[in-house]
């Protein structure tokens, strides 16, 4: 496996690796696997459309799974790992060919030998949100509705700066689009964002990241702007409380000063019982009138508060058994049962997640 992943490593980097370098790469591996059931029983057994992890429902199934190789000299770096699970199937359905299967892929480059200033291209995973696709490292089984809705991924070039104690790291990310390895079709249009993160002390993390971008192609293309706000902050040694806030806009039409608007806080709250033992809950507003993210044709559009109760237990450091019970609430009918529009949609899900 690790020659494998060493070949993978050079095919899609280019990097040339001799043989003093293959005891410098780092194989690592994830795999998470979930039965969930949704009590308003879609027919086609999926998860309702703005759900891209954890989508099946009443089915055991791989969420994700992927293998790592990682290559670090000091001033040379590079990742690459593949993957596949139904995550990868709802999440990058629009790209080409294998580009479905690949998780990360990048290379980096130091480009000074006194601080830390890196300069990184390819697929990565992105800068906005803070939850992940590993949902072996979240407080919540599944993912928030903005952490759905915004980018699990980009591809692209970035400039990344650290200190040397680690409190403070600056990005500047130029990008193919929102959320695409291949450039959108007939859009010429590059994308950027920003990422600033401060670290004070080892229980607080704050963090900023920004989007800019375009959507559609050339001719009908409309501007959108992103902004992601959250903090980390670990209270007590048991317990922990993350808020996030995101706010973003988007042209109605090429050329208009009108505006649509999306905008969802996030609260999160998680309690050790044990080293073992962990429970979480979560509360969540989303709202997109307009459709930019979710479209529902309903007079008030997407305006859902979600609630959610998570249960942990970790038997061993790398691995994790969970349960999820969470409920959505909408304002407008934009959820089915029995054919029949309604307001609410209640899942429950379960998994086993285990890193190595």
């Amino acid at each position: 496996m690790k020659k494998l992943l060493t070949l993978a490593l050079a095919l899609s980097t280019g990097l040339i690796l001799r043989a003093q370098d293959v005891s410098k790469i780092k194989v690592s591996g994830y795999l998470e696997t979930y039965y969930g059931y949704d009590f308003n029983k879609p027919a086609d057994n999926n998860r309702p459309g703005f759900i891209y992890s954890h989508n099946r429902h009443n089915e055991v199934n791989l969420n994700l799974g992927f293998i790592k190789g990682s290559y670090d000299n000091g001033n040379i770096r590079a990742n690459m790992a593949v993957m596949a699970g139904t995550y990868s199937n709802a999440n990058l359905s629009a790209e080409p060919g294998v580009l479905k299967n690949i998780y990360e892929a990048n290379a980096g480059l130091k480009l000074s030998k006194t601080i830390n200033l890196w300069v990184d291209a390819g697929i990565f995973s992105s800068h906005i949100g803070f939850e992940s696709a590993v949902s072996k490292d979240c407080w919540v089984l599944t993912r928030n509705i903005s952490s759905e809705n915004t980018p699990y991924f980009e591809s692209g070039a970035k400039l990344s700066y650290a200190t040397d104690d680690g409190k403070f790291s600056a990005a500047l990310l130029y990008l193919n689009g929102w959320q695409r390895i291949t450039r959108q079709n007939g859009n010429s249009k590059p994308a950027g964002g920003v990422q600033l993160t401060w670290k004070p002390t080892d229980k607080i993390t704050i963090n900023y990241s920004n989007y800019l971008g375009t959507e559609g192609a050339d001719s009908v293309r409309v501007n959108r702007i992103y902004h992601d706000v959250y903090g980390i902050f670990q209270v007590t040694d048991q317990f922990g409380l993350t808020l996030g806030f995101d706010y973003g806009t988007q042209q109605s039409s090429k050329g208009s000063d009108r505006k649509s608007e999306v905008l969802s806080p996030v609260a999160i709250a998680q309690y050790a019982i044990s080293d073992q033992w962990k429970v979480a809950g979560r509360f969540e507003y989303y709202r997109d009138k307009n459709g930019i993210f979710i479209a529902t044709g309903t007079p008030d559009g997407f305006n859902t508060r979600g609630y959610s109760l998570n249960l942990d237990y970790a038997p061993i450091s790398n691995a994790v058994v969970r349960l999820e019970g969470k409920l959505y609430n909408s304002k407008d009918k934009v959820f089915v049962r029995d054919l029949n529009a309604v307001n609410n949609n209640a899942a429950v899900t379960a998994s086993i997640a285990v890193s190595f």
